[in-house]
């Protein structure tokens, strides 16, 4: 919020306009640079300072709700780190350090992806997926050999 003026809405209105003139340095020319950072508010929600204040704490309660979702989600069935990321999305719509974690998150999951499309990345990954399955195979035959293959509804009492 900025704070030093009569008219605060004005000034927080005048330094939205200028952040999304320019881009950001060092970023492409892509949606994110030419959005800028700051507050997705509508205008209405800027200008006056108590309901934008209202704003963002529902933005952040609303936030806060889907990322626990996403936490509980890890060790329980669900797909727990897209809902984290959803929820880091929905805080990313009102405050700058979301918008500058969801960056470089993005910056990073996209430079995994060109390194794991490198052909030799991609064939020591393929390397280590049949030896391990090599292993498994070995490790389970000798299982069966030493132990057999009993259902579960053919076990003896004892």
């Amino acid at each position: 919020m900025n704070t030093g003026s009569d008219e605060p809405g004005e000034v927080a209105v005048a330094a939205d306009k200028a952040r999304t003139d320019r881009p950001e340095a060092g970023q492409g020319t892509g949606h994110e640079a030419e959005r800028g950072l700051g507050s997705r508010a509508p205008e209405f929600v800027k200008a006056r300072r108590l309901l934008h204040l209202s704003w963002q704490v529902g933005v952040f309660v609303v936030g806060l709700a889907v990322v626990g979702a996403g936490i509980v989600m890890l060790p329980l069935p669900g797909p727990g780190w897209v809902v984290i990321f959803g929820g880091m999305a929905i805080w990313a719509t009102e405050f700058v350090w979301a918008q500058l974690v969801l960056r470089w998150t993005k910056r990073k999951v996209t430079e995994a992806a060109h390194r794991a499309l490198d052909p030799r990345v991609r064939r020591r990954n393929i390397t280590l997926t049949v030896i391990g399955l090599v292993i498994i195979g070995v490790l389970a035959g000798i299982y069966l050999w030493k132990f057999g293959l009993v259902m579960p509804w053919k076990i003896k009492d004892q």
